[in-house]
C-alpha cells in the first residue's frame, strides 16, 4: 500500500514546531549572544573611558542614550566596571550613577527576558547535578534575597548571573528590585572613581577604590562559603 504524501499543511506544522522548539530557540539565543559579543569586541567600549562620546549629546538626552547603550552592552557581556567608570567620567558622580544604575536594571531585564523566552525551556531539564539543582532551588524559592546577595557582593559576571536567573523560576519583580538595590553601592563607588580619576589622591577617589577592594574581597569569601554550602546539600 503506498505511503500517502505529506500535505503542505502537515509540512508547515512540522516546520513551525521545529522552528519554535526549545532547542531552536536556544540556538537563536546563542547566535544572538555570539553576534553581540563579536560586535562589542570590534567596537571597543573601553574607549568611553577616554571621553570618546559624541559632543552633540548632552544634558538629559545624553543620560538616556548612555543608559540604553549601557543596557545593551551588559547584555553582550561588556564588564559593568568599565561602563560604571565611564558613566562617572562622562557625567560626574551623581548623574553618572543615575545613568549607570538605569542601564544596569535595563540590561538585567533584557538578559532575563531573552534567557527566559529563548533558553529556559531547553535548559531546565539539564539541571540534574546536585549543586546546580541546589542553586536553582535557592534562586527559585528565595529570589529576592539570593539576587540581592549576588548584586551586593560582586564577583560573578553580571551577564552570566542574569541568564542563570532566567533559567530559574524567579519572578520578575523581586529580580529587578534586588538588582536595583543590590547594585547601588558598587555602582556608586565606580561612578565616583570615574568622576575623580583625574585626582587619584583625593579622599573621594581613595574611599571609592577602598570600597571596591573591600567589596571584592568580601565577594570572594562569600562565594567560597556558599560553594561549600551548596556542595554539602
Amino acid at each position: 500500500m503506498p505511503v500517502p504524501a505529506a500535505t503542505p499543511d502537515g509540512l508547515a506544522v512540522r516546520c513551525t514546531r521545529l522552528l519554535f522548539s526549545p532547542w531552536s530557540r536556544l540556538a537563536l539565543l546563542l547566535v544572538l549572544l555570539l553576534s553581540a559579543a563579536t560586535t562589542v569586541l570590534l567596537w571597543h567600549p573601553q574607549r568611553l573611558l577616554t571621553g570618546d562620546w559624541p559632543a552633540q549629546l548632552s544634558g538629559p538626552g545624553a543620560l538616556v542614550v548612555f543608559a540604553l547603550a549601557y543596557g545593551v552592552c551588559t547584555t553582550a557581556f561588556v564588564p559593568r566596571p568599565v561602563l560604571n567608570l565611564a558613566a562617572g567620567a562622562l557625567f560626574g558622580s551623581q548623574s553618572g550613577l543615575v545613568a549607570a544604575l538605569a542601564g544596569t536594571v535595563l540590561g538585567a531585564g533584557l538578559a532575563f527576558g531573552l534567557g527566559r523566552l529563548l533558553g529556559q525551556e531547553a535548559l531546565r531539564p539539564l539541571l540534574r547535578a546536585r549543586w546546580l539543582a541546589a542553586a536553582d532551588r535557592q534562586l527559585s524559592e528565595h529570589g529576592f534575597r539570593s539576587m540581592l546577595a549576588i548584586r551586593l557582593f560582586p564577583g560573578l559576571p553580571f551577564a552570566a548571573t542574569n541568564y542563570a536567573a532566567a533559567v530559574s523560576r524567579m519572578r520578575w519583580s523581586p529580580y529587578l528590585l534586588a538588582t536595583a538595590l543590590g547594585s547601588l553601592p558598587n555602582t556608586a563607588a565606580y561612578a565616583v572613581a570615574g568622576a575623580r580619576a583625574s585626582a587619584p589622591t583625593s579622599p573621594a577617589f581613595l574611599l571609592a577604590m577602598g570600597f571596591i577592594a573591600v567589596s571584592g574581597l568580601a565577594a570572594l569569601l562569600v562565594a567560597w562559603f556558599k560553594r561549600k554550602a551548596l556542595r554539602g546539600r
